[in-house]
């Protein structure tokens, strides 16, 4: 039996697909802001001299990186509610991502703040700076110029692994899919067209993040050296 391409089947449904890729993009927006702001806090954690905050932050960043995503999404949605914390899909979805991102994020400004040379840690004591002061003026600038790459890349990796939160009923471009093949049974072409869209996103987002980082941070590499 010869299969038939229906690509065609696919238009009537153009309109939830565009509205399933809008809820992947929001919840990558948010979760980005608020991860890297996650990240940010966690890093300059890592620089004070509270040993019990630095072990929080490092269990938190080994829980989080050393378990699938799918199974934090599950402890969030389901998990909390038996703690008395009653959330919506799109909220649990929004932080579960901000978690997960949030843990690699620290790991990834901690890395760049490490890079950071020692004799402008040097600079900022000998211009009696603060240790914040240090932290936000000096260290920090530098530390997003220097890995914001790698911290692009992982922007991206959120929006791929956000297609699991259709499994709690979050309407994104993964659940369009599921409904859509659930009506017509043309499994193949739907997700062939999904894997596009995801595609498409991903080198758009990494094309758009690469600009802006240039912009941002060129100044600070070029300082830098």
């Amino acid at each position: 039996m010869t299969y038939q391409l229906q690509f065609g089947d696919l238009a009537a449904y153009a309109g939830m697909f565009a509205s399933g890729a809008a809820v992947t993009l929001a919840l990558t927006a948010a979760s980005t802001l608020l991860g890297i702001g996650l990240g940010i806090a966690g890093a300059a954690i890592h620089q004070s001299r509270r040993a019990a905050a630095r072990t929080a932050v490092h269990a938190y960043v080994e829980a989080i990186r050393n378990t699938p995503f799918l199974v934090q999404l599950f402890f969030v949605f389901f998990g909390l509610p038996a703690l008395g914390v009653h959330i919506g899909e799109y909220t649990a979805a929004v932080l579960a991502m901000t978690l997960n991102l949030g843990a690699y994020s620290i790991e990834i400004l901690r890395a760049g703040i490490d890079a950071v040379p020692r004799g402008h840690r040097e600079a900022a004591a000998a211009l009696a700076m603060s240790r914040r002061e240090t932290f936000v003026h000096v260290l920090l600038p530098q530390a997003f110029a220097k890995v914001f790459p790698a911290l692009a890349s992982q922007i991206v990796i959120t929006m791929l692994g956000s297609a699991v939160v259709s499994q709690i009923s979050v309407a994104d471009l993964t659940y369009a899919a599921s409904y859509v093949q659930s009506r017509n049974f043309r499994a193949f072409e739907t997700y062939f067209l999904i894997a596009g869209v995801y595609l498409a996103m991903a080198l758009l987002l990494r094309a758009a993040l690469t600009v802006a980082g240039r912009r941002l941070f060129m100044r600070n590499v070029r300082g830098a050296r």
